[in-house]
């Protein structure tokens, strides 16, 4: 079993992406983060039905290094309350998520 970690969140627009995404990296709180093409989102917040175009990232990090990666998030995101979901992998090649821990070791 792998303590590799797939985490999703979107963000408002690229520009936001590609900082969020840059800054995570370049901190190894994140092996890698794709940016994904925009999608529209429908939810509900503070009692309204919301829509808008978002950028959704999915960032592969690891258990241990989970809790920085969130505080950077959270720090970075322009959102009150960010998408934040970290998905735990059961599988993968085993190189690539030992390259994910071993990134994700690292100091800045």
């Amino acid at each position: 079993m792998s303590d590799v970690l797939l985490v999703i969140s979107n963000t408002p627009d690229r520009a936001t992406a590609e900082r969020i995404a840059d800054a995570l990296v370049a901190s190894h709180a994140a092996a890698c983060v794709k940016i994904l093409a925009e999608c529209r989102s429908i939810y509900r917040w503070e009692g309204q039905v919301e829509h808008a175009i978002e950028v959704p990232l999915l960032i592969k990090t690891t258990a241990e290094a989970y809790p920085r990666l969130e505080s950077e998030l959270r720090t970075l995101h322009p959102y009150a309350v960010p998408e934040i979901i970290a998905i735990p992998l059961s599988a993968g090649l085993p190189a690539y998520l030992e390259w994910v821990q071993t990134e994700t070791r690292k100091t800045p």
